[in-house]
């Protein structure tokens, strides 16, 4: 299990940032479970649905940034399970990019990948390796999307791909939680670190359109989120 407890580059626990987070919250203190259940919940809900600059950001940054998105989600939920000494790994995924349909302007979205990369956690728990993909959208944005679309059950955009919207499986109660499942194309297998996989595979555009991303079309799909989260 120690490849899958250690720090990395990406998985920088051993940050003050992280190790005061951990402390205050008293994590530490807690049963397995509940330590899966509490940083679960904490990715889930005080880091918001949101899209970062790029993927490759250590967990210290992306939980200064306090949003994210799957890949920055992972990477900073894998660092809190870490620090407190749960074993986790990432699986990487290829998914359709109409997942994030609706966050983006159509004329955008008509030219952007066919193919988003996408990850989530498994974490090791009772001898099981659990898949922890319901984190990504946090609540309020997932309540809000459920208004929206009240008659919906599959449903594919604005960040959520699922056969259930009214009810999907985003609480971790000792059983796999997902939220953008449904738009997987294509399974890359299984990393010990984060790091590892974003060595070997990246989002599928070109540098100036990665720039593009940074410093624009992200800022755009992040003002959409939070427009639905604050919808009233």
């Amino acid at each position: 299990m120690e490849k899958y407890l250690s720090p990395t580059s990406l998985l920088d626990f051993e940050k003050k940032t992280i190790q005061r987070l951990i402390q205050d919250k008293e994590w530490k203190q807690l049963d397995d479970y509940n330590k899966i259940k509490s940083c679960y919940e904490f990715v889930q809900n005080d880091i918001l649905f949101g899209y970062n600059k790029k993927d490759q950001i250590p967990a210290s940054k992306i939980l200064k940034n306090g949003y994210g998105q799957c890949n920055t989600k992972s990477i900073l939920f894998m660092a809190l399970l870490r620090a407190v000494s749960i074993p986790c790994r990432i699986r990487g995924f290829w998914i359709d990019k109409e997942v994030q349909k609706g966050l983006i302007p159509n004329w955008i979205y008509e030219i952007s990948p066919a193919l988003i990369l996408h990850s989530w956690v498994e974490v090791f728990y009772e001898d099981v390796w659990y898949a922890l993909e319901g984190l990504i959208i946090d609540e309020k944005y997932l309540r809000q999307m459920q208004l929206m679309y009240p008659n919906n059950i599959g449903f594919c955009g604005f960040g959520i791909s699922t056969t259930n919207l009214q009810n999907p499986c985003v609480e971790w109660n000792q059983a796999n939680t997902y939220i953008q499942q449904q738009a997987i194309i294509e399974d890359l297998g299984v990393f010990a670190t984060p790091d590892e996989l974003f060595y070997q595979f990246e989002q599928s555009i070109s540098p100036v359109k990665q720039v593009a991303f940074s410093i624009f079309i992200r800022h755009i799909m992040n003002r959409k989120a939070k427009k639905i989260r604050n919808k009233v």
